[in-house]
Order: C-alpha cells, then structure tokens, then sequence
C-alpha cells in the first residue's frame, strides 16, 4: 500500500482525527483552554494556532497517508509557542530543543511502524533546520484511549532518553546529532515494511476518529484524552 507523509498546513488541518482537530490541550493556557471550550470556539483557536505558529517559525506537524487516507499525524514547535508546556511538572523545555506535543495513530493502523515513521520525518525536519534536539512530556501510564501525551515506553522505544524523571509526566529528549546515524536505516526498514502490508480501510470515515465523546473539550492529563 502506498503511503506518503506531507507537512501540516492550514489545508490539511481538517484532515487531523475530529477530537484532536477541537482539542487545544497544548496550544492554550489552562484557563484559557476552558473559556474556548465553554464558548466553543476550540477549533478556531486550534487553526490561529497553526496559522501563528507557520508565519512565525514554519512548520510544526506532519500527516502520515496511507492509501490516500489520512493514518496519523504528529506536531512540534518551539516551547515558547506552547503555553501548556510550563505548565507541566517537569518543566521547563530546555532552550536548544523543540517541543515535540503530540502523536497519534488512528487505531486501524496501529502496529504497522507508523509512528516510528512520524518520529523520524519529526527528527529530519528539524535536523535540517538546524535544531540540536527535541524533547517531549511522555505518558508514564497511558490509559485505554490515546491521550496528548505520548506514551513514554514508545518514546524510549523510538530513541528518547529520559532527562526528568516523574511518575506520570516524565520529559525525554532526543540528540539529533544520534538520529542522522539512524535515519536511512529506518527508512529503508520501513518503506519494505510498509510496500509489504494491506491494511483495510474504513469507508464511512477516512479520518478514523478515535472513539471519544463528541464534544469539543480541552484535554486534560490527569485523565486519558
């Protein structure tokens, strides 16, 4: 099956699973994210994000495509872009690393190295903008559901290494200079990985939403998102 992995823009927002498309976890405030999601305007908030974040730095997330359809995205960008971030317990982002936020895979793709490969477009983007590394508040203990966070295990999995221990929001980082010796190597893995495989597809929905109620809410760590 063929697949494809293109820079998140504002043309393509839409394409993000519906409930991370409302959720504004990472790209408001506490207090603020409440207030958007009490006047519903979460997606609006989440688009001037993108639209901020674009003009001022450049691009800060990717969309894997398998087949055509949309199977996972990830999005980065700087910490001071991300109020959430000094918010966290272990906090601050050091100042020569991007903050890596979230990462999702639609469920139907789960399994088939898909988020190993957004992991990589991640650390080859901003290995060729010039970035030393990137760091990421992991998920110690996932629940059933993904969250904003990602889950810690797949962090360490893909290369991260914990710099701030915590029991739940432990940060990780990864030293770019470390993810150019692996990169042709995952790629080459993962292109016979992926030719390989048929996954099928879900007709009524191409997005693949994650199973969550349906409402715009703000996502909130002490629980699954």
């Amino acid at each position: 099956m063929s697949w494809h992995v293109a820079a998140l823009t504002l043309d393509n927002l839409d394409e993000l699973p519906k409930r991370c498309r409302r959720c504004v976890f990472w790209e408001l405030s506490e207090h603020l994210g409440k207030q958007a999601t009490e006047f519903g305007s979460t997606e609006l908030e989440k688009e001037a994000w993108v639209s901020e974040v674009l003009l001022e730095w450049g691009s800060c997330g990717r969309i894997v495509h398998m087949g055509g359809v949309p199977a996972g995205y990830v999005m980065y960008a700087p910490p001071s872009a991300v109020p959430r971030a000094a918010e966290m317990p272990t906090g601050p982002v050091s100042a020569d690393a991007v903050l890596l936020t979230t990462m999702q895979v639609v469920p139907e793709f789960s399994g088939e190295g898909l988020g190993r490969m957004l992991a990589q477009a991640v650390a080859r983007d901003l290995t060729r903008r010039g970035v030393k590394a990137i760091e990421v508040f992991g998920e110690q203990r996932p629940g059933s559901e993904p969250g904003c966070l990602v889950p810690a295990d797949f962090l360490r999995g893909v290369g991260f290494k914990t710099i701030r221990p915590h029991p739940r929001w432990p940060r990780l980082r990864m030293e770019l200079r470390s993810a150019i010796t692996w990169k042709e190597d995952v790629e080459a893995a993962l292109e016979e990985l992926l030719g390989s495989i048929t996954i099928p597809l879900q007709p009524a929905d191409p997005v693949g939403e994650v199973p969550s109620p349906a409402s715009s809410r703000v996502c909130d760590p002490l629980s699954a998102c």
